[in-house]
């Protein structure tokens, strides 16, 4: 069936697995209707899946340092498309970005206009001249373009921070699907996640994260469209609900004012016996609302931000030439747009079906003893996601009565809508499937960061490729394992902790990155104090903003990179101005690197 090499036959192969995956889907389907019980099914999605991708990255497993780092750069376009749509579709993305919608409407379309925004600053600023200089790492590039050890380590720096607080965000959603779907607690799920990140990368590293986040990409996306389609037509919105959306909204309007939406208050007694991490559809999310300053500046942000993570950059160094580089960048924001597209919809219809009287699902207005008494509600409320109460004494469910944790959104809607279980148990397992791969590509970056950028490059330049990969492979245990840890104290939500992790990399990375390919008279100097006090000068910020310091120019906690940022630009070009110019071969290296054609700066030297 399989003739030729392995990159050769990858539609066939990929085409193979998806047809399987959809066998699986049909027999749980028929398991169900046999009197499976739910939560078998959930076991089954989960388990089946995690298997799989298990099983990927051990057969990618590799000694070649090519491989573990690049894969091979042989990845083509369309496939590294899937693989950076997969790294990119987090937790966040999967999880809680309807969830925002659903609570705050229109003020979190930002994030979704900053993340696919920031493809066009990749694709026009970065991404092809990064893969021209023939880099492994971010750090490597700033390294070798600005020169000394010192700009290398500032770089780890950043992006260190960065990653960790994305991944810690992955490691909480892989926690919560396996809590819910394995019935444990979530202080141990979060570990069982992460065994799952680690079987996927740590013997194959780069090439076997690529081919798992191909295969990742398949679920998740099915995962999210398929209740999006079939919630639509069951409620009459259409068999493709997008076009719909002005109408689904325009109802969810007459509801809000039907049930008297905004003049029903909680008191502060109400509040406290909400548990912690919930809201209501009356509570909005403070820190995200509806000016346009405050919309446009989360998306600039955002857009900044997925410029600068090194997650992101470092897959399109996996990619045969500069040309390929390119097109990967427009297949990637082809596949996030089939997700992003549907997160509105998504959340609309989540809301209609709680709302909507007409529909059989609706329960504002129905008893508070009947609407505990359902099945999704009760495995919801024992898993902390829901909850309501009669505050006002009537025995009637009004919209300031019931309250949803965002990350509930997603992963409750086809019970909510009354689909079978087993699209409940799909939900999970593209859940799992889009935290999974992100979190795959952060712990990757930051163990090949340090062990190649700070242990290869800087301790022991004579280390031998199997003692390096060993390094990598202890460092992404290490990593994995402190992110479990952080995860599982819940300091911040999942997508408040991709935010900052967006807005830590905009601070410190996205000047020294997009200068060091443009303006030629940037040098070391320049790029450290750039570095260092962009991150510096964000991370003030947040802890400031945090304890209580109103902020200045509506700059909240969501978009702090704004001041790392132009800290960090302010001080590149005056201490590169104040300093020694580059000399004239880093000026024509430079200069070679915007030459689309020809040979990558660093060759083979690594």
């Amino acid at each position: 069936m399989f003739k030729g090499n392995f990159i050769n036959n990858l539609p066939k192969i990929y085409g193979t697995y998806t047809g399987g995956f959809i066998v699986f889907i049909i027999l749980m389907a028929i398991g169900e209707q046999a009197g499976m019980s739910a939560k078998v099914i959930g076991i089954c999605f989960v388990a089946f899946t995690v298997l799989i991708y298990a099983l990927i990255g051990y057969l990618s497993r590799t000694i070649q340092v090519d491989a573990y780092y690049l894969a091979g750069r042989q990845v083509p376009t369309v496939f590294n498309g899937m693989a950076t749509a997969a790294d990119w579709m987090s937790g966040a993305s999967f999880v809680a970005m309807a969830g925002g919608i659903y609570f705050k409407g229109y003020g979190y379309m930002a994030l979704l206009v900053g993340w696919t925004g920031g493809y066009v600053l990749v694709a026009s600023l970065l991404a092809p001249y990064l893969r021209k200089f023939g880099c492994y790492t971010v750090p490597d590039f700033i390294g070798t373009r600005y020169g000394g050890n010192l700009a290398r380590l500032s770089a780890v720096i950043v992006l260190t921070v960065a990653s960790f607080t994305y991944v810690t965000a992955q490691i909480n959603a892989t926690g919560t699907i396996a809590s819910v779907a394995l019935d444990i607690p979530f202080n141990i799920a979060v570990y069982v996640g992460l065994a799952s990140i680690l079987m996927c990368s740590m013997l194959g590293g780069m090439r076997a994260v690529t081919w798992t986040q191909v295969a990742q990409y398949i679920v998740l996306i099915i995962a999210y469209l398929i209740p999006v389609f079939w919630i639509s037509n069951k409620m009459g919105a259409g068999v493709f609900p997008h076009l719909m959306l002005a109408d689904e909204v325009a109802r969810i309007a007459e509801l809000e004012a039907q049930f008297g939406l905004g003049e029903i208050k909680n008191s502060a007694a109400d509040l406290k016996q909400v548990p912690k991490g919930l809201a209501g559809i009356t509570k909005a999310h403070s820190e995200v609302n509806t000016t346009p300053w405050k919309f446009i500046s989360l998306a600039v942000c955002m857009m900044a931000g997925t410029a600068s993570l090194p997650h992101v950059m470092m897959r399109y160094f996996t990619t045969p030439s500069v040309k390929a580089a390119r097109r990967s960048v427009g297949w990637s924001l082809f596949f996030i747009f089939l997700l992003y597209s549907s997160a509105p919809m998504l959340a609309t219809l989540s809301k209609l079906s709680l709302m909507d009287p007409n529909l059989a699902t609706g329960i504002i207005g129905k008893s508070i003893s009947e609407v505990q008494a359902i099945d999704w509600y009760q495995n919801w409320n024992q898993a902390n996601l829901m909850f309501v109460s009669d505050f006002n004494g009537n025995g009637t469910l009004e919209l300031n009565e019931f309250f949803m944790g965002g990350k509930a959104v997603v992963l409750a809607t086809p019970e909510i809508a009354g689909l079978p279980y087993v699209i409940s148990g799909l939900v999970a397992a593209g859940g799992m499937a889009a935290a999974m791969s992100t979190a795959d590509g952060l712990v990757l970056a930051i163990s090949n960061a340090l062990s190649h950028d700070i242990y290869y490059k800087m301790i022991n330049p004579k280390a031998e490729t199997a003692k390096r990969l060993l390094i990598a492979r202890i460092l992404l245990v290490l990593i994995g394992f402190a992110g479990a840890t952080i995860a599982a104290l819940e300091i911040q939500g999942i997508l408040g902790s991709v935010i900052w992790a967006f807005d830590f990399a905009m601070s410190g990375l996205f000047f020294p990155l997009v200068l060091g390919v443009w303006w030629k008279r940037a040098n070391a100097q320049g790029a450290v104090a750039g570095m260092l006090g962009g991150l510096a000068a964000g991370t003030a910020y947040l802890i400031a903003v945090r304890s209580g310091y109103p902020g200045f120019l509506d700059i909240t906690q969501l978009t702090f990179g704004i001041v790392g940022s132009v800290v960090s630009l302010v001080l590149m070009i005056v201490v590169s101005l104040a300093t020694k110019a580059p000399d004239a071969a880093t000026q024509k290296m430079v200069d070679d690197v915007r030459v689309p054609s020809g040979k990558a700066i660093l060759g083979r030297q690594h």
